[in-house]
């Protein structure tokens, strides 16, 4: 009983196996059936192409079958007007008038190369031969009307028609698409001439467009246009796969294109030195005290904060750094930072400055004057902060020391001691032993006075040795400074200040032209006043940038040459001191 069930199974699955084998039989009916004979551009054709043959079934090849050398319709006819995107094959077997027929369906996923009416030419398979089918192919995107024959499609959107060059322009691209998406690749914005900043996390949120639910994939962009002229951005694209509810699988394609946009020049009217295209700018100060009343040796931390909005932190030009004479800045390292606000790209850049004055009287700060441009209202303006007068006065206990007794002074003093000892000796006895007292009261005076001399020395002394533990730190700041240099940075400047007051101590240089009026270098000048304009002369910030090149390189060697250069003492002739003598030690 068991040989009997076992035999029959046997037959059964070879069967089976050998149903899906084929071998040459007579020719069969092709058909090709497109899902559909009118798409835009950039959707994604199904076509689908049936055809069948006679199969035998032949011990002999049951071992050596390979499925990849069936043979299939010659698709590749349609390749001049189609893009064959995907392919896939289904085998099915059905038994007629005894004959075991094997029906096989081919299924193409096409995207049309061009628009118009595209014909797909006759296929032929084996002896078979297809009907052409003709494709509509309409330009541009749908109406809205049409989007629900549509499985997926691109919605570009910009939140201006024209823009400044450097002005931000926010793009908004959405996805729709029907189905799970199982495999989707969206092409982000590029442009060669320009900046391109992703603002946040891409949103996903579903929609209804004409009774049709859609699933939506939405993406923020900031560009700023570096080039005057007209604005166009290359086609976002996008690819994927979706699954339908019964299962079945749709290739999905579009692409769509943004508008051409304006980019105008920078404004004659303008009078910044340094271009800024924003819809907001302000500037603000802390740290000031209330009455501005301060005593000489005071630490003041006064900090300035420029915010604008629609701009990168890398665009915002550095604040100004004067000071007036009487009052020392120690400025610390620039701060930058961008964020994202719901205007799009929010940027800072803060400096901070320890402030001491140092003399006493009325000190100006200047004021401070940021012209920038507003986009909104197409208009100049002026971020402003007021000069300040500062009202300094001497600090308890630091006193213009007296100066020190003169010659006659010292005689006189003497002699009036050796008055009043004679005076008292002629009271006595004995004017032999007011003689030594007058003597002891001299040397003791003499002893004060030199007592005093070196404590004035030693306090001398001090600023330097704090100058020498600095010059610890003088080679990895110049090695900082060598990297900023090389790579244009806005801290260069800074940066260089500081190593110079580490390399030739005790002048509290402030600025570049503080440091060269002391030691020449006039290649390193040059440089530096190459590297402002590149980084923030007009003609680097608006629409054209300066025919002058600048290299990192040559800024970077001069930097070392002046490195080599010994400290000349002569320079430090008639430099104004460490620590005024009116200001307590």
């Amino acid at each position: 009983m068991v040989k009997r069930l076992i035999i029959p199974t046997i037959w059964l699955a070879i069967s089976l196996i050998l149903m899906a084998i084929w071998l040459p039989a007579h020719a069969g009916e092709l058909t090709v059936e497109p899902d559909r004979t009118r798409l835009y551009e950039g959707e994604v054709l199904t076509l689908t192409v049936k055809g069948s043959t006679k199969i035998d079934i032949n011990l002999s090849n049951l071992f050596d079958f390979d499925i990849s050398s069936l043979p299939s319709p010659d698709i590749e006819k349609v390749t001049p007007d189609f893009e064959i995107l995907a392919r896939n094959q289904q085998y099915s077997i059905r038994t007629v008038n005894g004959d075991m027929v094997g029906e096989i369906t081919w299924t193409y996923q096409l995207a049309p190369k061009s628009t118009g009416e595209i014909t797909i030419p006759a296929l032929t398979f084996k002896d078979s031969v297809s009907r052409p089918v003709t494709i509509e192919v309409v330009d541009g995107n749908p109406p809205d009307q049409a989007h629900t024959s549509r499985d997926s499609f691109i919605e570009l959107s910009a939140d201006k028609a024209e823009v400044y060059v450097q002005e931000q322009l926010i793009l908004t691209v959405r996805l729709f698409f029907r189905g799970n998406l199982i495999r989707g690749e969206l092409s982000d914005p590029q442009h060669p001439n320009a900046i391109i900043e992703t603002l946040g996390k891409q949103r996903e949120f579903s929609r209804d467009r004409d009774g049709v639910r859609y699933r939506v994939v939405e993406r923020s962009y900031a560009l700023f246009p570096q080039k005057t002229g007209s604005f166009n951005l290359p086609a976002i694209r996008f690819e994927g796969q979706a699954r339908d509810a019964d299962g079945s699988l749709r290739f999905l394609r579009d692409s769509a294109t943004l508008f051409e946009v304006p980019v105008k020049e920078v404004p004659q009217e303008f009078s910044g030195s340094a271009w800024l295209p924003a819809t907001n700018l302000t500037l603000a100060e802390a740290g000031m005290p209330p009455t501005l009343n301060l005593k000489t040796g005071d630490n003041l931390t006064r900090t300035l904060s420029l915010q604008a909005t629609g701009l990168p932190s890398e665009a915002l030009p550095p604040l100004p750094d004067s000071v007036p004479e009487g009052l020392r800045s120690y400025p610390e390292e620039p701060q930058r930072n961008t964020s994202i606000g719901p205007d799009g790209i929010l940027s800072t850049l803060t400096q901070t400055r320890a402030l001491v004055p140092v003399e006493a009287g009325k000190l100006v700060l200047p004021a401070i004057r940021i012209p920038w441009w507003d986009t909104q209202s197409d208009s100049e303006k002026v971020a402003v902060i007021p000069a300040q007068t500062l009202n300094v006065t001497f600090a308890d206990g630091a006193t213009i020391p007296s100066p020190a007794p003169t010659d006659n002074q010292a005689t006189a003093a003497e002699t009036g001691s050796e008055q009043s000892a004679s005076n008292m000796g002629a009271a006595t006895d004995g004017g032999r032993y007011w003689q030594w007292v007058s003597i002891a009261l001299a040397g003791i005076w003499v002893l004060t006075m030199l007592a005093w001399w070196r404590t004035r020395r030693v306090t001398s002394r001090t600023p330097a040795n704090t100058d020498s533990e600095g010059a610890g730190n003088e080679g990895a700041l110049f090695e900082q400074l060598l990297d900023a240099a090389k790579e244009g940075s806005t801290s260069t400047p800074g940066l260089f200040v500081s190593w110079a007051n580490l390399r030739w101590p005790g002048h509290n240089f402030r600025s570049s032209k503080d440091i060269f009026s002391v030691v020449p270098a006039a290649d390193l000048e040059q440089e530096l006043d190459r590297l402002q304009a590149h980084l923030f002369s007009r003609d680097h910030s608006g629409g054209e940038r300066s025919n002058k090149t600048w290299g990192g390189s040559a800024l970077a060697d001069a930097l070392k040459q002046a490195r080599k250069k010994e400290d000349d003492p002569s320079s430090e002739t008639g430099l104004p001191p460490l620590y005024p003598n009116n200001l307590s030690v």
